[in-house]
């Protein structure tokens, strides 16, 4: 497995990562404890040592499945994990970043997760009622204090980005990124490489779509996101559809998959970006993992820029209401 560095203090994970969120959360119904440990242990023995978590993912139950099956394995993993949501009565209730509830967080996700320290700890979104200053600060102090050691931001603004940066490093941003989410293009990734960030880039396969096993036939189990996300209707999977024949094309020329050619047009755009696509199933992890060995040519990569610059996705990424608050 190839390596890459986050940020500017020497985080080296895995070249791809694995989100494990949909193992509990989002997806439809938790999947099975002892299926999805066999999974993490198989990603660790396949070489990925970058696991992407959360409190809220559960909420608490993917820190715990996380924290248990990658116990044996100690610091040979990089686990990051989250704050930054109110959590009562098992439900996501608010954004909270304020200074003693990160602390407080943060000892939850260091007993569920059975570390002494995070390797990466994210706001999960910016909470408008604090200033990033203040949440930097604090993140500042349990890195001083030894419970975290990186700092990261999660779909943050350029400004924002700034501000906490100056105050506390921030080693990464975790930000959806992918052939058909790409605004981040025009000013966070421009900003983050000045400063010297690395890109985390969730959902690089599109929340499955750009695998190609969705079309507009498909139905979606309850308690998948994606049952009431606008880019999922089955109007727009109809028209996105000209997105997947275009990875398609590009597969078949390659002997590869959409998949593999979506994730490595990803790791094609910066040394120092590292997409996590999640997966409850080996074998798409091992597809996955084979992404990194498909290396697209400059002529390629001009290829699919000037074809998917003709191709207009349908649909947004999420709601307006989604998009100030989701933890997805």
């Amino acid at each position: 497995m190839q390596k890459r560095t986050l940020g500017k203090n020497g985080l080296e994970v895995s070249a791809i990562g694995l989100g494990c969120m949909g193992m509990s959360f989002g997806y439809g119904p938790a999947q099975d404890t002892k299926e999805m440990t066999a999974l993490l242990h198989a990603a660790v023995e396949q070489g990925i040592t970058f696991f992407d978590t959360a409190e809220v993912y559960g909420p608490f139950v993917n820190e715990e499945l996380v924290g248990d099956a990658l116990a044996p394995f100690g610091n040979k993993v990089i686990i990051a994990t989250k704050f930054g949501f109110d959590i009562q009565n098992g439900k996501m209730v608010g954004i909270n970043s304020r200074p003693e509830h990160i602390k407080e967080a943060v000892e939850g996700s260091l007993k569920r997760l059975k570390v002494d320290v995070i390797d990466l700890l994210y706001q999960h979104r910016v909470d408008p009622n604090v200033p990033i200053e203040d949440v930097a600060g604090a993140v500042k102090d349990l890195i001083a204090e030894g419970k975290v050691k990186h700092f990261g931001l999660s779909e943050a603004g350029a400004q924002t980005i700034r501000r906490a940066h100056a105050v506390q490093p921030v080693t990464a941003l975790q930000s959806e990124y992918s052939m058909w989410t790409r605004q981040h293009e025009a000013e966070i990734i421009p900003t983050i490489e000045e400063l010297g960030i690395g890109l985390v880039a969730y959902s690089p396969l599109g929340k499955g779509f750009l695998a190609g096993k969705i079309d507009e036939n498909t139905t979606f189990a309850d308690g998948d996101i994606r049952k009431v996300l606008p880019r999922f209707t089955e109007d727009a999977r109809k028209a996105n559809q000209a997105l997947i024949d275009l990875l398609g094309t590009f597969a078949e020329r390659r002997n590869a998959t959409p998949a593999q050619i979506a994730l490595a047009w990803v790791l094609a755009q910066k040394p120092w970006i590292v997409p996590i696509p999640g997966t409850t199933k080996l074998h798409r992890l091992k597809e996955n993992i084979g992404a990194v060995t498909v290396q697209l040519t400059p002529q390629e990569l001009q290829e699919i820029e000037d074809a998917s610059a003709q191709i207009k996705i349908t649909g947004t990424r999420y709601n307006e209401q989604m998009e100030r608050s989701t933890g997805l």
